[in-house]
């Protein structure tokens, strides 16, 4: 290839990412100028938190319900609780722990007990009850 056209491509591939950084500063720094996706993607941003020994909770208090199993669903926290299973008692111990919403505490307490229940009777396999709690609405 010609050095010219390296050269040109090099720079058209620097200048995009510069212009794509650029815009999504701005959108961070500047609530009217950003997207609605924007918006949504970082919807939930807000109710992440860290608490006063460092680590990171969800902090949905005084939000309806809904919102907070949305939140919940679009925090990274979720797959961190998922990766301890199945072990039942350090998943209950997070929820405890790193959520903060009376409301979500006990839907989410509720709903794994069930799932610990059908697991350990045996009416459910490893598989389906990690599919059942990565599907927790």
């Amino acid at each position: 290839m010609d050095k010219s056209f390296m050269i040109f491509m090099a720079l058209g591939v620097g200048g995009l990412y510069y212009v794509t950084n650029t815009v999504t500063d701005i959108q961070e720094g500047e609530p009217a100028l950003q997207s609605e996706e924007y918006k949504e993607k970082h919807k939930f941003e807000k109710y992440q938190t860290v608490d006063s020994i460092g680590q990171d909770i969800l902090d949905v208090t005084d939000v309806p319900l809904q919102e907070q199993i949305e939140a919940w669903n679009n925090t990274p926290l979720k797959r961190e609780c998922l990766s301890l299973f199945p072990d039942f008692g350090e998943i209950k111990l997070f929820v405890k722990e790193r959520l903060r919403g009376d409301g979500l505490k006990s839907y989410l307490t509720n709903a794994i007990s069930k799932i610990e229940a059908d697991f350990f009777s045996g009416k459910i396999n490893a598989e389906d009850a990690q599919r059942r709690l990565d599907r927790i609405q």
